[in-house]
């Protein structure tokens, strides 16, 4: 399974809307979907990703999850991502297999090294920036700490936070491999010209 340039982040917890944009993105272009749900039941959680499995399948679109690599494998998805709190990448490499697609969450090199020793099969880097999507973050790395992991690894770097179609290009020369988003997509008025005006930008490089 491909890693695409762009992820698009959704959020278990929008319900029938966020599938609306889910649908709109994948149908844009958009090669990449990260479920996530911070809070809600496990039950929840399952249903809303079966429902990104069944809107990607049939486009080609990579399907993730976030945090949960059970319900990853329960729902058929192609792969999981992996934050601190979450369970061990080496462990879900033996609980999940060779062929299902694994990300870490890091912003040092050090660990990013470590996390592919481990079995990670591409990197969640930030944040990139300032956001206000997620509260708790540390400070934004900017493109100068996108391209220290960049430069220590050798699997796709992908930037996430606070990322616009105009911060794209700054990225990529960091030597990132794509860009995740959420609001900007998301959170679009318009999910699917959002969605081709950031595949656009990511494409001119």
């Amino acid at each position: 399974m491909p890693m695409g340039l762009l992820h698009v982040l959704t959020d278990a917890r929008g319900g029938a809307a966020a599938l609306a944009a889910v649908e709109a993105a994948v149908d844009a272009g958009a090669p990449v979907v990260q479920v996530r749900a911070k809070g809600g039941t496990d039950r929840e959680l399952h249903d809303f990703a079966a429902a990104v499995v069944a809107i990607c399948a049939p486009a080609g679109a990579t399907c993730l999850v976030n945090d949960r690599v059970d319900v990853a494998l329960a729902v058929g998805a192609d792969g999981t991502h992996l934050g601190a709190g979450d369970l061990p990448l080496a462990a879900a490499r033996r609980v999940a297999g060779p062929a299902h697609l694994l990300g870490g969450t890091c912003r040092a090199p050090e660990l990013a090294r470590q996390l592919v020793a481990e079995g990670a099969d591409y990197l969640g880097v930030g944040p990139a920036w300032p956001t206000t999507t997620k509260t708790g973050l540390p400070d934004a790395l900017g493109p100068a700490g996108i391209a220290a992991v960049a430069a220590a690894v050798d699997v796709p770097v992908i930037a996430i936070g606070g990322v616009t179609a105009a911060r794209v290009p700054a990225l990529l020369a960091a030597g990132a491999a794509g860009v995740a988003v959420v609001g900007a997509v998301s959170a679009a008025a318009d999910p699917a010209a959002a969605t081709r005006e950031l595949l656009a930008a990511l494409e001119r490089g």
